[in-house]
C-alpha cells in the first residue's frame, strides 16, 4: 500500500485459503491490485475526495480510519461503482474500473466492462441487505449461479463450506428474519466471499449491531484475515480490530490521506496532530 508517497511496511507472508476460505484469482502476493490516480469526488459544492492517490497490494489488509465525512466510505462505494469519480481513474487488477481504452483514448466504460471488473470485488455493508424471501443457502448461491454461471450443486457446496467458516451451518434452511443481526451479518460475509473476489470491502460492518453481537462478527473477520490471502479494504471505528488485522492503516481527513503506515506506527506513534486528536477521541 502507498498513499501520497508514504511507504508501507514490508510485505508479510499470508497463508493460503483454508478449505472453506476464499480463493483469489489474478494478481500474485505483493502485486498492485487497486490504484486510485488523482480521484476527486464531489457532492454538490462539497469535495469528499480531493485528488486522491493511493494503491493497495494484493494480499494486504488495509484499514481506513478518520472522522465521519472524511471520504472513507466513498472510496468503497467508488470501488463498487455505486458512485463514479468526477475526476481521475481507478484500476483493479491492472484494468480500469469505470473507464476503458478505445482508439488510444480513455473514455467512460460501458456497463458490460464495469460488471466484468466488478466481479473481482465483494462488499459487506453496514446493513445486511439479505434477500428476505430466500433462505440462507439460496442467499449465498444466488449470485454465483446467476452472475458467475456456477452449477447449482457446486455453488451449494461452496456455500456450505462458507457457512461452516462463519459458524452458521445449522442455519442454512432459515430465512434472514429468523436470525439475529450478528448471524445475518455473517451470512452477508459468506455471500460476499461466495463470489471469490480478489478484494473484500468492509464498510463499518458492526455499526448496525447490538454491542453483544459485535465480537462474534469481528472474530469471523479476524479468522478470514489470518487464514486466507484475500485482500481486504476496511472502514471501521473498531480500533482494536484494525490493529489486529491490518498491514497498513490510512488516516483520512477532508478527503485526503494525511498519514499512513503500520498499525504499530499509527496507533502508537502517530506523526500528525489530527491523527493524535482522532485517536484520543476513539480509543
Amino acid at each position: 500500500m502507498s498513499a501520497d508517497s508514504n511507504p508501507s511496511k514490508d510485505a508479510k507472508e499470508t497463508p493460503g485459503p483454508t478449505d472453506g476460505g476464499p480463493a483469489r484469482t489474478g494478481s500474485g502476493e505483493g502485486a498492485e491490485l487497486i490504484r486510485f490516480d488523482h480521484v476527486t469526488k464531489r457532492f454538490g459544492t462539497n469535495t469528499v475526495l480531493d485528488s486522491l492517490d493511493f494503491t493497495v497490494s494484493s494480499g494486504k489488509h488495509v484499514t481506513l480510519i478518520g472522522p465521519s465525512g472524511s471520504g472513507k466510505t466513498t472510496i468503497l462505494r467508488l470501488l463498487m461503482t455505486l458512485l463514479k469519480p468526477d475526476e481521475g481513474t481507478i484500476k483493479v487488477g491492472g484494468t480500469y474500473l469505470t473507464h476503458e481504452e478505445k482508439g488510444g483514448k480513455l473514455v467512460p466504460a460501458g456497463e458490460k466492462h464495469i460488471r466484468e471488473v466488478r466481479k473481482n470485488i465483494g462488499m459487506v455493508f453496514q446493513q445486511f441487505n439479505l434477500f428476505p424471501n430466500m433462505k440462507v443457502l439460496r442467499n449465498i448461491t444466488e449470485a454465483p449461479v446467476h452472475v458467475l454461471g456456477m452449477e447449482k450443486d457446486a455453488a451449494e457446496e461452496r456455500a456450505r463450506e462458507l457457512l461452516e467458516l462463519v459458524g452458521l451451518t445449522a442455519h442454512l434452511d432459515k430465512y434472514p428474519t429468523q436470525l439475529s443481526g450478528g448471524q445475518q451479518q455473517r451470512v452477508a460475509i459468506a455471500r460476499a466471499l461466495a463470489m471469490r473476489p480478489q478484494v473484500l470491502l468492509l464498510d463499518e460492518v458492526t455499526s448496525a449491531l447490538d454491542p453483544e453481537l459485535v465480537a462474534g462478527v469481528l472474530d469471523v473477520l479476524r479468522d478470514i484475515a489470518h487464514t486466507t490471502d484475500i485482500t481486504m479494504l476496511c472502514v471501521t471505528h473498531e480500533m482494536n480490530f484494525a490493529r489486529d488485522i491490518s498491514d497498513d492503516v490510512l488516516m483520512f481527513d477532508a478527503g485526503r490521506v494525511i498519514e499512513s503506515g503500520s498499525p504499530e506506527k499509527i496507533f502508537t506513534e502517530p506523526e500528525h496532530e489530527r491523527t493524535r486528536e482522532f485517536l484520543s477521541a476513539v480509543l
